[in-house]
């Protein structure tokens, strides 16, 4: 009888139980993995399961929890910036990584125009997704805010602010662009540039703070001259680059909020006729396939990007399993970073 039913189709669970010799709701508790069955039980529904072959019906198991074993990746951002950053591949990687071993299913869903963003928001009304992860948020983006009315189960990362509300995960990015222009004035160099990332971006605002924190715990003033503000693109990186020569022009060291902004200002910096580092030495962020395949080698602030990820969707699963959203002063992940230095700087 195996693989089949009484009338020879797929077995039920009502013949699952019959052959167990006990009620249906007992057969349910133990294919969902419910403690509150005793062992002898237990082991008699698992043999009739084997006997018969019976495989649960996840999708009728879902709509029974009201579940759509279902979790929405959002990423604000233009498709242009998704594909050119390989920040946003790595969060994928890592949140596929911590989904393999469940039943669920990720959606990802890039949210860079307002018209996209009006679509979610009435896809995430239907309630098609148990949870959502958003990274790369700005100051302003009503999503949070749609997503904590709607009830759904949500952790950020990139936080909007230091006061943020939703459980998040993120990198002590202040911790890292200090460390790197201790660095450059480690080499000697003193008259340090930043290109920064967005400043409605909350990581970005850290890693500037960063910067001018390392300074001033120096001894170095903060010249306003040697600080242009970037997108985390390529094109923003020369664009910066070419404002910062031609504000400073005796710049010796660049510290770029993004390994893809520092890629645009080394190409800034060799039309220029400069050396790196001879002439400028160059520090990025992220140290991603970016970093390691300029030339010179660039050195970088590495994020475990990767494993932001997997901690993202773990924090999740356990709100969904939780059965609730987010409370106020829910858990704030920071991971640490470290800098990897190469021949840039």
């Amino acid at each position: 009888m195996n693989g089949q039913g009484r009338g020879g189709g797929r077995p039920t669970l009502e013949e699952v139980a019959a052959r167990a010799g006990v009620g249906r709701g007992t057969v349910s508790r133990v294919i969902n993995g419910s403690s509150k069955v005793s062992e002898h039980t237990r082991a008699a529904v698992e043999a009739a399961v084997a006997e018969l072959g019976y495989v649960p019906n996840r999708a009728a198991r879902a709509l029974a929890a009201n579940r759509t074993d279902a979790i929405a990746l959002v990423i604000p951002e233009p498709e242009a910036r998704f594909f050119a950053e390989p920040y946003f591949s790595d969060v994928v990687r890592g949140v596929g990584a911590a989904l393999a071993e469940t039943d669920v299913q990720l959606v990802l869903t890039l949210a860079g125009s307002d018209r996209e963003r009006r679509r979610l928001s009435q896809y995430l009304s239907g309630h098609r997704v148990d949870g959502v992860l958003l990274v790369s948020v700005h100051a302003g983006d009503p999503l949070p805010d749609l997503l904590a009315e709607l009830g759904i189960p949500t952790v950020i990362s990139g936080r909007r602010s230091a006061a943020e509300t939703l459980p998040s995960v993120d990198s002590d990015n202040l911790a890292g662009a200090a460390e790197a222009v201790r660095h450059l004035l480690g080499r000697g160099r003193r008259a340090i540039a930043t290109i920064t990332g967005p400043l409605d971006v909350y990581g970005a605002q850290c890693r500037l703070d960063g910067y001018r924190q390392a300074l001033a715990a120096a001894g170095h003033p903060v010249d306003e001259q040697l600080i242009a503000v970037g997108d985390f693109t390529e094109e923003g990186g020369r664009r910066a680059m070419r404002e910062l020569l031609e504000r400073r022009p005796a710049l010796d060291a660049v510290f770029a909020a993004s390994d893809v902004m520092a890629a645009g200002a080394r190409l800034e910096l060799r039309t220029a006729g400069r050396r790196i580092p001879q002439d400028v030495a160059l520090v990025g962020f992220d140290d991603s396939v970016v970093a390691r395949h300029m030339d010179p080698p660039l050195t970088s602030v590495r994020q475990p990007i990767e494993e932001m990820g997997r901690t993202m969707a773990r924090l999740l699963l356990d709100r969904i399993r939780q059965g609730s959203a987010a409370e106020p002063g829910e858990a704030a992940v920071v991971l640490p970073n470290r800098l990897v230095v190469r021949e840039s700087s």
